[in-house]
């Protein structure tokens, strides 16, 4: 296994305490994302050699969706710069290094659930996290 180095390791409370500006910063992120696919569908409908490019020429061709874009990328840096790794904007998953004194691992979080809840190893992933100690299993999907 690769060694990891992290800027900065948290305990479950220190990342339950970014959750409420985390809710803030993820949701911007899915409106964000949801209004830029709304609107290149919109573009596609009358152009739909859009259908098969790439997000940045999209916008080369169409610079009014830079607004959108540069708005997520706002927020994805607001997330990075606290020490989170965002993996998911739709399904809202955000991680945070937590060395338990065995490994370190990743506190995972979804937006909607009301704290930190679960983990997983940092080489898996979502699919493989694992309920936190006291953390009721029916948040958990």
């Amino acid at each position: 296994m690769a060694k990891y180095r992290f800027e900065k390791l948290f305990s479950a409370e220190e990342a339950d305490e970014l959750v409420p500006r985390l809710e803030i910063l993820v949701r911007k992120l899915q409106m964000q994302a949801n209004s830029l696919r709304e609107r290149i569908k919109q573009l596609a409908d009358d152009d739909s050699s859009l259908l098969g490019m790439e997000l940045p020429d999209i916008v080369d061709l169409h610079p009014e969706l830079k607004t959108f874009t540069t708005s997520m990328a706002d927020a994805a840096g607001q997330i990075e710069a606290l020490g989170c790794f965002l993996k998911d904007i739709d399904q809202g998953l955000v991680d945070f290094p937590c060395d338990t004194g065995d490994e370190v691992v990743f506190l995972c979080w979804q937006f909607g659930e009301p704290r930190v809840l679960a983990w997983h190893t940092l080489d898996s992933g979502f699919s493989e996290r694992k309920p936190l100690p006291g953390a009721r299993k029916t948040y958990l999907n």
